[in-house]
């Protein structure tokens, strides 16, 4: 793709164009690019582009769904704030963002704590989502700065009278006040047409403590223990982990995972975990699944050569973090709000 831009960018100055438009001269082949307005400006431009292995990422294209992504600035239409968030993968060991849905979005309001790239539509089109990273960077990654105001912190450790309060503890506290239920509820109207406040509870500490466990399950859900779910092979069938379209049956619990295997014992209590219009485990039935672009015809196989039990362990710890978010949040103190009628 990077080869078929750059030839582009060198022909288009000599090219006989005659009053030809860009739009009408560039190849529009979906196998070799695809081309939108802003990689069509950056052709008029003459920018050109160098592939660099550094620059594949592992992005969050849906909750608890990782692609790749190669960043770019030029290869990328919106690359957005990320540059100045996660300047490299190196980077996502330290840094924490709170993914929370924009302003005016046509789906429910969710929030998601994590480390990588995500999509600007993390719970599907028309659902835009916005990102409150914990640091940010220059694009070289240096002059790293909290992204906590002074004043936050000292308003935190006036209002509860306690000094001892950091910039993380509210960090965390914030996250665990978005996952109240009455704070959704409340503020429902609300949050449709404008980014969350957040007020002070009776209690932080309780909230603070709550918004760690929370956001390491949902940051770091690829090292949660799995859920024992029981699998049931067809008779006669070899032992095969491929996964090309799986089926989901909430009223029996199973998760029909290829021809050969089902997975019985998903508790209800899953579907009670939800980012915007899916449970965090429907997210994970609808996006591993084989693909190919009708376009460029490319095959998107979520399967691991590697790897081959990655999805069968990724169903199971999908369902440990949903029951224990849960868990969580049912037991966070009240907010001292009134509920919503």
């Amino acid at each position: 793709m990077i080869a078929a831009y750059n030839d582009h960018m060198e022909r288009w100055p000599r090219a006989e164009r005659r009053g030809r438009l860009l739009d009408d001269w560039v190849d529009e082949d979906a196998k070799m690019i695809a081309w939108s307005r802003d990689l069509k400006l950056d052709l008029v431009r003459r920018k050109a582009c160098a592939f660099s292995e550094d620059r594949i990422r592992r992005a969050l294209y849906r909750p608890f769904s990782a692609k790749f992504i190669y960043y770019d600035p030029i290869m990328n239409e919106e690359p957005r704030a990320f540059g100045t968030i996660l300047p490299t993968s190196d980077f996502e060991a330290d840094n924490r963002t709170i993914a929370v849905t924009c302003p005016g979005s046509e789906k429910p309001f969710f929030s998601l704590a994590c480390n990588r790239i995500f999509d600007n539509h993390l719970t599907g089109a028309g659902a835009g989502a916005q990102g409150f990273p914990f640091y940010t960077y220059d694009s070289d990654g240096s002059n790293r700065r909290e992204n906590l105001t002074d004043w936050a912190l000292e308003t935190f450790r006036s209002h509860y009278g306690d000094s001892m309060i950091s910039k993380w503890d509210i960090f965390h506290y914030v996250y665990a006040v978005l996952y109240h239920s009455v704070y959704e509820k409340r503020y429902a109207a609300n949050l449709r047409r404008e980014l969350p406040r957040i007020p002070f509870a009776p209690q932080f500490r309780p909230f603070a403590e709550a918004g760690v466990r929370l956001a390491e399950l949902h940051v770091d859900y690829e090292q949660q223990p799995e859920f024992p779910l029981l699998w049931r092979w067809k008779e006669g069938a070899k032992l095969d982990f491929r996964v090309e379209r799986m089926k989901y049956d909430l009223g029996t619990g199973e998760i029909v995972y290829n021809e050969a295997l089902t997975l019985q014992g998903i508790p209800r209590d899953v579907e009670r975990y939800r980012l915007g219009q899916r449970s965090a485990l429907g997210w994970v039935v609808d996006q591993y699944r084989v693909t190919t672009d009708k376009g460029s015809g490319i095959v998107n196989d979520p399967n691991r050569e590697d790897d081959p039990k990655y999805i069968l362990r990724l169903i199971g710890q999908v369902v440990t973090v949903s029951l224990e978010t849960v868990r969580i949040v049912e037991a966070l103190p009240d907010l001292g709000l009134p509920e919503a009628s």
